[in-house]
């Protein structure tokens, strides 16, 4: 270790955590307002993880000069259109986009839309012109906490921290370790969400305890929102939501008078119309008045580089594939950085078959599944080696990541990459790095609030209940406390309820219409009945899921999926 010591964890989470060299190990930092002096499990997960120091090229080892020579080799003999630049979320620092400067010159066709929170964030953005979370501060000073399809001390260990003390109110199928921290636990029927904003829109109503000065003052279409939620009798919403009206009456009884945040989670929007579920709980919200007040406010995924002029970006017409519907067969090079599609992608046995008829570049700091599709394997530097900064999605903050480790001389950095390529090509290089550095560092971009509220006027949503049967399951997903989707501890079972006719340990094949595959059963009374619960990373359970889009957004949607278990 050297005299530099902050390191921004790069890992895909909300809290954007930042250590510091402290007696030659890395700690959490406490000048860090989330971090606060203590690292999350992920982030030591990834200190003790072993870094990937050997390029290959198919499957035998070979020089990191060899593997760059080869690179170009192919690039330069295929047709840009005819190569695919896909980009995931193995590492989330500004630094790691420089690459798609390059093959944007280049012509490669790319990626757009998302894996993760694309519906969610068009739903937010359609209400209020930006994705932009409230200031941390307000979180913190906020009496009630509603923790809606998030499960907040997994995702946000860190922030939940700061604000573990206050009241939880959560809404989840699944009874998470925040449900049972919470004073009352709705436990929803999948794709219900939105029924439980307008049910709740209708008793708030009724109540009177709409925020009138915030509709007011800044709403359009409230009361076009308000007659959605009085289409239907208010009891027909406890049948299909599964929440009692009593729980509801219990909800208001807590928030009422209250300081209230949500932090909405992904599960809400993992179907086709996730924008429009998002924006009706967005705009239950703003109903409320829980928007614009001195304490509370919602909470999703920020756009985390709103405010910042983009320090890599080029103009390219080049073409460009919804990232669920990518069909890699159908190109004659794939470029892989920091992704893992093997299992993060839907469908996974098409993933799989496209691989196989591709030349496969892989870049990244550790091996997984998709390597072993690979031709061409190219190992990126280890965090703690290059220079870098983490916006985070989850709050203002950011954190700084300095060089504390001699580069591994087999590995490349991201920026070295990209500019030993525009070398090879006579393209334009980079910024200078410590000049790109030095702006996210020193930039605190102006994060307008919003000057109007858009409420949601109609809702075209089709629910999965209508087509379940008693026979089958709600395929849901969540995050492990023991890892990050792909990343260290597997863990690839199915959880059922012990109400089921399973048994723990039974070997079941579960089938969809997007196709099957074999899993052992854990039986566990937090999963909700109705439900097959998989946890993110399970290397199976994308055989089961649509290699289709959103309705809005080009963005995956896992949990628009009913399956059914049998013996195998």
């Amino acid at each position: 270790m050297n005299s530099n010591n902050k390191v921004a964890c790069p890992l895909d989470c909300y809290d954007a955590c930042q250590g510091q060299i402290i007696d030659e190990n890395i700690k959490g930092s406490k000048e860090h307002k989330t971090t606060n002096g203590k690292l999350c499990v992920n982030f030591a997960n990834l200190l003790k993880e072993e870094n990937l120091k050997k390029a290959f090229f198919e499957g035998k080892e070979i020089s990191l000069e060899e593997s760059l020579n080869i690179l170009v080799e192919k690039l330069k003999t295929t047709t840009p259109e005819k190569t695919l630049f896909y980009k995931g979320s193995g590492n989330i620092g500004v630094m790691q986009n420089s690459t798609k400067n390059f093959f944007t010159q280049y012509g490669s066709t790319l990626t757009r839309g998302s894996l993760c929170d694309g519906g969610g964030g068009a739903g937010i953005e359609a209400g209020r012109q930006n994705v932009i979370n409230p200031p941390i501060q307000k979180l913190i000073d906020s009496d009630v906490i509603i923790v809606w399809g998030r499960n907040f001390t997994v995702t946000s260990s860190h922030m939940y921290n700061l604000v573990k003390d206050k009241t939880f109110i959560t809404i989840d199928p699944t009874c998470t370790e925040i449900a049972k921290k919470s004073k009352i636990h709705m436990q929803i029927n999948p794709k219900t969400d939105y029924e439980l904003a307008l049910l709740f829109t209708r008793f708030a109503h009724m109540q009177d305890l709409e925020d009138r000065e915030f509709i007011e003052e800044f709403g359009n279409g409230a009361d076009w929102f308000f007659d959605i939620s009085r289409n239907r009798p208010v009891v027909s919403y406890e049948t299909t939501t599964g929440i009692p009206l009593a729980q509801v009456n219990e909800f208001f009884d807590l928030i009422e008078n209250k300081k209230v945040a949500i932090v909405l989670g992904l599960g809400v929007q993992k179907y086709f119309e996730g924008a429009q579920i998002t924006r009706c709980i967005d705009s239950f919200a703003a109903f409320m008045g829980f928007h614009k007040k001195d304490a509370g406010g919602v909470w999703y995924l920020s756009d985390s580089v709103y405010g910042y002029k983009k320090q890599f970006e080029v103009k390219g017409k080049n073409k460009k594939v919804s990232i669920p519907q990518v069909d890699f067969g159908s190109y004659d090079l794939v470029f892989i950085q920091g992704s893992n599609p093997v299992v993060s992608a839907p469908n996974t046995k098409k993933v799989i078959e496209g691989l196989k008829k591709s030349f496969v570049v892989y870049f990244g700091t550790t091996l997984n599944d998709t390597c072993e599709y690979a031709d061409l394997i190219i190992p990126s530097s280890s965090f703690l080696s290059k220079k870098d900064v983490r916006l985070s999605y989850g709050h203002e903050l950011k954190a700084i990541s300095q060089i504390v480790k001699e580069k591994d001389e087999n590995s490349i950095s991201e920026y070295d990459l990209t500019n030993y390529l525009l070398e090879q090509f006579s393209f334009d290089k980079l910024k200078d790095e410590d000049e790109i550095i030095s702006y996210y560092e020193n930039t605190k971009p102006v994060l307008d609030d919003f000057e109007t509220f858009d409420f949601v006027e109609e809702l075209d949503i089709e629910p999965l209940y209508k087509e379940k049967t008693a026979d089958n399951f709600y395929l849901i997903t969540a995050k492990n406390k023991k890892s990050l989707n792909s990343q260290f501890a597997g863990d690839d079972f199915v959880y059922l309820n012990s109400s089921t006719k399973f048994n723990d340990n039974d070997e079941v094949l579960i089938s969809s219409k997007n196709g099957s595959a074999k899993f052992i059963v854990k039986i566990n009374d937090d999963i909700k009945s109705n439900c097959a619960f998989f946890f993110a990373g399970n290397k199976n359970v994308n055989y089961l899921t649509p290699a289709l889009e959103d309705e809005s957004s080009f963005s995956a949607m896992y949990q628009e999926v009913l399956v059914e278990i049998e013996l195998s």
